[in-house]
């Protein structure tokens, strides 16, 4: 007999063991010949206990044997013709023996079943949640003895106790069959060929290791191992044995051009070695790159850890390292190729460095990088990069693509690029918006310095079609267009449309999420980020965070030169800079950015949008002189656009606003002309800023309701001597509300005036009424029942 487990499974008869038992108990006289079949750990052995009590009971005699597949040709034949009137015989259906399937097989039969949900369920405790219900036939597959080893659990979390109590079952099976556990283990357990070659048997040997297994219960109808079983085998098993079990499928595997991934991504961190594990761990990391590109790296590092790794290994390694973010082992290991011997692989080299770069700021390096390669995608970047850098495109670099979605998506961003410089805004973005759809369908596993889709919003936000960057760069995040790699930046580019469009608190939202992930940004991405901080700041009229963010902003700059794609942050650090009065440490970075445009021949698309921001830049800083200059800039281009046409008359507007000369129907227009091109905000704020300027109370209001409105309030406000009066119980109205959480929350009146688009006058008005209906005899009274009130 086998060594016996010393717990037994409890029985839970099935329809048809319950029927035999029924049968027994209505007439225990009758003879019986029965047989249990089924693989260890089904109950048979909870079967022969009920069947024997039910026979001590009735005070009749029954011959009971259990295992009966160990016993030898002689005593099976002894045990098969006794003349005894009752006799059940369990067994296993392995190993098989002739005498007993041909005398068994006349029988009454019974085959006990695996649990269904229902009879897990009936077996655990009556508080077991449906999910732990769930997960204990899931893990066990409803074999009873594993069921029972989990029912004392009471979340979904299998104990080690449950894992430890495989170790006899397993230590006493054949060094045959705990390979094929292993195997199975692995993946593998139905690859007759990889099994033979690994045991050196024949198909039909093979087959009867597979029917052992299953006659252990371990493994489910499919083959595979039950869940439970399968981390037993993990655990359990030597780690040589399933190491080397594993490097020789590995390379049996890779040897018939299978898919290896699965069977060796165990073996990373192990230390196995050799040509053959080196040679899998390579054709695995081939098969994740696209997937997973971390993954794919750690597997060639896992491949080189005995050595130097080759060119070639080094190029595949540093281009899974660039496309899983880590930029830092990226450019060390392409600059070991691009340094090292001649060898086919240092363009791949180049173009990994030339994406590192160009995520790290340095454009122009990266372009040098690009040109330096031979491959139509790099010839493609370096015009993206040369344009982007101030150098005028010339036709002879534009690439001919050839017939593939990433260097024909390459191509095009290159064409848009060259059209935002010298032909019309719409003609560049839909170029690139052609671009970004081509790479949707392959651009998961392509490595960019910059995606097309991100092209795309810039030029769409430079020309005042927000709504096509929001639709590009969702259709690109969906299809994660560019990895990990491009992900951050898509989701900031995403979070500047809210800002820009007044939604602060999403763009906020957006900034803490990423802080919250941990990562440390790249100097293009930190350039964002710390710009639209400090914009939501500016719009929330949050000084003490504008200051605070300010020395970030500052080194932001100057990690990353100017380039074409820098202009939107330098717009909000300008306007910074003139509210905090610190405009001489930006000055330089906005003369690089003109003279950029000089080189370029002063291309309206990305002019314009820098103009407007020194429109902005000098209106904080009350520079009369200088918002001219900017607003004169702004007219000259106003013919090229319908955009162009909408800032020039905005800018203008604002001038006129500055000087005292509100023209609400002018003011109106212009605002509602900024909403139409996306700038919610600036549009809100330019009538907020027109109402509390004008001496007209009518125009007042109507700019006030405005304001309200682009800004996506309510309209309908009164004017500020006759506010919403408090209601009852010394409750404050609506409007008091608004402004007395505010003024708790550390604005001044101006900054509250601002927010609301009312003046610093009627804020304090507000003020004085709340003070006097609640009794306050000072300012930090005031504050302190405020406090209190708003909660």
């Amino acid at each position: 007999m086998s060594p016996r487990s010393t717990t037994y499974p409890t029985l839970l008869p099935d329809d048809a063991t319950r029927q035999v038992l029924a049968d027994i108990a209505a007439d225990p006289a009758a003879p019986l010949r029965l047989g249990v079949v089924a693989p260890g750990g089904y109950g048979k052995s909870a079967i022969l206990r009920e069947v024997e009590r039910l026979y001590l009971d009735a005070g009749q005699s029954v011959r009971l044997v259990d295992d009966a597949h160990l016993l030898d040709e002689p005593r099976l034949r002894d045990l098969l013709d006794t003349d005894e009137p009752r006799l059940v015989v369990a067994y296993r259906p392995w190993p098989r023996q002739r005498l007993l399937a041909e005398s068994v097989g006349r029988w009454r039969a019974l085959m006990p079943l695996a649990f269904t949900k229902e009879q897990v369920k009936e077996f655990l405790p009556a508080t077991a949640s449906r999910a732990v219900v769930d997960f204990v036939h899931q893990q066990t597959a409803g074999v009873p003895r594993f069921v029972e080893r989990l029912a004392g659990i009471s979340s979904a979390e299998v104990p080690a106790d449950a894992v430890a109590a495989f170790r006899p079952e397993l230590d006493w099976l054949d060094a045959d069959l705990q390979k094929f556990l292993l195997v199975a283990e692995a993946g593998a357990g139905l690859r007759l060929d990889l099994l033979g070659a690994l045991l050196g048997k024949d198909f039909d040997e093979v087959g009867e290791v597979i029917e052992a297994g299953r006659a252990t219960g371990l493994l489910a109808q499919d083959g595979t191992l039950v869940p439970l079983a399968r981390r037993a085998v993990a655990l359990l098993s030597r780690a040589e044995r399933r190491i080397a079990v594993r490097q020789r499928l590995a390379e049996l595997q890779l040897a018939s051009g299978g898919p290896v991934l699965d069977l060796v991504r165990p073996l990373i961190g192990t230390g196995v070695g050799g040509p053959g594990v080196a040679a899998a761990f390579e054709a695995a990391a081939a098969e994740a790159l696209d997937t997973d590109p971390a993954l794919a790296a750690r597997l060639l590092a896992a491949s080189a850890s005995t050595g130097t790794p080759s060119p070639e290994v080094a190029a595949r390694w540093a281009t899974a390292s660039a496309m899983a973010g880590d930029l830092d082992a990226a450019l060390r290991l392409a600059d070991q190729v691009i340094t090292g011997p001649e060898s086919p692989h240092r363009a791949t080299a180049a173009e990994v460095a030339a994406v590192a770069l160009a995520h790290r700021g340095q454009l122009a390096r990266s372009t040098e990088l690009y040109r330096w390669s031979a491959a139509p995608s790099a010839a493609a970047f370096a015009v993206v990069g040369r344009i982007g850098t101030g150098r005028a495109p010339e036709d002879a670099l534009l690439p001919t693509a050839p017939p593939t979605s990433f260097d024909g998506a390459a191509a095009l961003m290159a064409q848009g690029m060259r059209e935002s410089v010298t032909a019309e805004p719409m003609t560049a973005l839909s170029t690139l918006v052609r671009a970004s759809g081509l790479l949707e369908p392959v651009g998961k596993a392509a490595l960019l310095p910059d995606s097309p889709a991100a092209l795309a919003a810039l030029v769409a936000l430079h020309c005042g079609e927000s709504g096509v960057a929001e639709s590009v760069l969702e259709r690109a995040a969906t299809a994660r267009v560019g990895g990990a790699l491009m992900t951050i930046r898509h989701v900031l580019l995403r979070a500047w449309i809210a800002m820009v469009r007044g939604h602060l608190v999403e763009a906020k939202e957006c900034l803490v999420a990423l802080k919250k992930t941990g990562k440390r940004l790249e100097p293009r991405d930190w350039l964002f980020a710390v710009a639209l901080e400090i914009g939501v700041a500016r719009r929330n009229s949050d000084l003490v965070t504008v200051k605070r963010t300010w020395e970030q902003a500052c080194e932001a700059v100057l990690r990353h030169p100017v380039d074409l794609f820098t202009f939107l942050p330098l717009g909000e650090f300008a306007a910074a800079a003139a509210r905090l009065r610190d405009e001489h440490r930006l000055a330089p970075h906005l003369a690089a950015a003109r003279e950029l445009l000089r080189e370029l021949g002063d291309p309206p698309l990305w002019a314009v949008p820098l103009h407007w921001g020194g429109l902005h830049a000098a209106i904080i800083a009350e520079q009369t002189g200088v918002a001219e200059e900017h607003a004169a800039a702004l007219a000259v281009h106003r013919e090229r656009s319908r955009y162009n046409a909408i800032v020039s008359d905005a800018a203008e507007s604002w001038l006129d606003v500055l000087a005292g000369k509100v023209e609400p129907d002018r003011v109106e227009e212009a605002a509602r002309g900024l909403h139409a091109a996306g700038q919610w905000w600036d549009g809100a704020r330019l009538a907020g800023q027109a109402a509390i300027r004008t001496t007209d109370r009518q125009a007042m209001v109507r700019l006030l309701d405005c304001a309200r409105l682009l800004q996506g309030r309510p309209g309908g406000v009164k004017k500020a001597a006759e506010a919403s009066p408090a209601v009852e119980g010394g409750q404050l109205s609506d409007r008091e509300r608004e402004v007395a959480e505010l003024v708790v929350g550390g604005m001044t009146y101006k900054q509250v005036g601002d927010r609301l688009f009312i003046s610093a006058k009627t804020v304090e008005h507000h003020m004085a009424r709340i003070r006097q209906r609640l009794g306050c005899g000072s300012r930090g009274e005031l504050l302190a029942q405020l406090r209190e009130i708003l909660g």
